[in-house]
């Protein structure tokens, strides 16, 4: 075993930082019996570096995170301060003195990973980042490694822990979407401003990484379609029993039919019963991949948290290292395919709508002539009324999002339909 320890420089010390820290130092000897060599730990950047942190010698805190990846005897920087800057400056800096980056930026990734891959890749060194998705869950690694001999068609799953916890919630007790917003924030999955997670930003920004790794294209944050889920109703949830769905807060990533293609999507759909992510509870992740040879596979466990999060960070690191010691590096950027990212219109799925209309005869025939207007077939029509007001609830056959909206907009035009209650998209039949 090489004697010589390999440096790591750790940027941020907090929920995560801290857990990295702390596995590194109890955990060392098992490191560097798996890695070939011993890890320690050159310092650790902070913003505030009066706070008490057990278990890391004071002597390596600094405030100078520039300073610390520019010395020349770090060879990995772990980043877990989060945002677009100083992160990307500090990882391009580390890449340009010789050192490898571990990250769990996702939002970095998303919106500027190429640049990150070009400095890499410039100056010799890896980029790894399997915390950036799913917490703990093996799944970067999977897709990058384990599948690059494969035809990657789909990639749909739950890849946010706080929305799954509410509407799990919101599905099994038959709570509101505020009532099970304030449980899931009194248990800490839920940060005191929500809306990253339940506007689905930060599901988005991790579809855009799976996307590009799956496709072999680049996929950035705005290429992204983007709904959230705070107008998800326990109505919702009544009719999607009712089909034998429940509701989850869904990334897809698909490649068009005819290969030319892909699209990459967040929003709340229903899901049959069936479905393996419809049995997904509480605060976990689970992501569902469809591949031409390898068939139907899924990856499932707690998609945040320190620890987990840790453990996905650390799994990089010891990658990182071997790569060190053998003078070597892992897979970079894989973009050869250069595919377009098609519009949300261009999705082919099938949907249930939800009317509130007039109690009248012929009410019933006016919205299926729309419907066939705009070449959206319908499969199921189910109607309740009561004292001259109804409520009209439509099934599609698939069709194209952008005849969905143009149907909605003339149902909106109806004089008999007061108003749309509800559009879920309906998907993993």
């Amino acid at each position: 075993m090489r004697t010589r320890p390999l440096k790591v420089a750790l940027l941020g010390c907090g929920v995560v930082g801290s857990e990295v820290a702390r596995i590194m130092t109890t955990h060392a000897d098992d490191l560097a019996a798996r890695i070939g060599a011993p890890v320690e730990l050159a310092g650790v950047a902070v913003r505030r570096p009066d706070k008490v942190r057990g278990g890391i010698d004071p002597a390596l805190i600094t405030t100078d995170a520039t300073a610390l990846v520019k010395r020349g005897d770090v060879d990995v920087v772990v980043e877990v301060i989060g945002g677009i800057e100083p992160a990307r400056t500090l990882i391009t800096t580390a890449f340009e003195h010789g050192a490898s980056v571990v990250s769990a930026n996702k939002a970095l990734l998303a919106q500027d990973g190429a640049t990150l891959y070009a400095a890499a890749g410039q100056h010799g060194q890896d980029l790894y980042y399997e915390a950036a998705v799913a917490g703990a869950i093996p799944l970067i690694r999977p897709l990058r490694e384990s599948l690059a001999g494969d035809k990657i068609n789909r990639v749909m799953g739950i890849v946010n822990g706080t929305t799954n916890f509410i509407l799990d919630k919101m599905d099994s007790t038959g709570a509101g979407y505020q009532e099970a917003l304030d449980e899931a924030t009194a248990l800490g999955y839920a940060e005191a401003d929500p809306t990253a997670d339940v506007e689905g930003f930060d599901a988005a920004a991790k579809a855009a990484i799976l996307a590009g790794i799956a496709f072999h294209t680049r996929v950035r944050l705005d290429d992204v379609y983007r709904e959230g889920m705070t107008e998800v109703t326990a109505a919702d949830f009544a009719s999607a029993r009712q089909m034998g769905c429940t509701i989850k807060l869904l990334a897809i990533c698909e490649r068009a039919a005819d290969g030319e293609s892909v699209t990459a999507r967040v929003h709340p759909a229903m899901i049959p019963l069936s479905h393996p992510l419809a049995s997904v509870r509480e605060a976990y992740n689970a992501v569902f991949v469809e591949a031409e040879a390898a068939g139907r596979l899924m990856f499932y466990g707690p998609g945040a948290g320190g620890a987990p999060t840790a453990s996905a960070v650390l799994g990089d690191v010891v990658a990182v290292c071997r790569n060190r010691l053998n003078e070597a590096t892992g897979p970079g950027e894989s973009a050869y395919t250069q595919l377009p990212v098609s519009p949300m219109g261009d999705v082919v799925t099938r949907y249930h709508i939800s009317l509130d209309v007039a109690d009248k005869p012929g009410v019933l025939a006016q919205v299926a002539t729309v419907f066939a207007e705009h070449g959206v077939s319908i499969d199921t029509v189910r109607q309740q009324g009561k004292d001259g007001e109804a409520s009209l609830v439509v099934v599609t056959h698939r069709a194209a999002d952008a005849a969905l909206s143009g149907t909605v907009e003339a149902l909106r035009q109806l004089d008999t339909v007061r108003g749309v209650a509800s559009i879920m998209r309906v998907e993993g039949e």
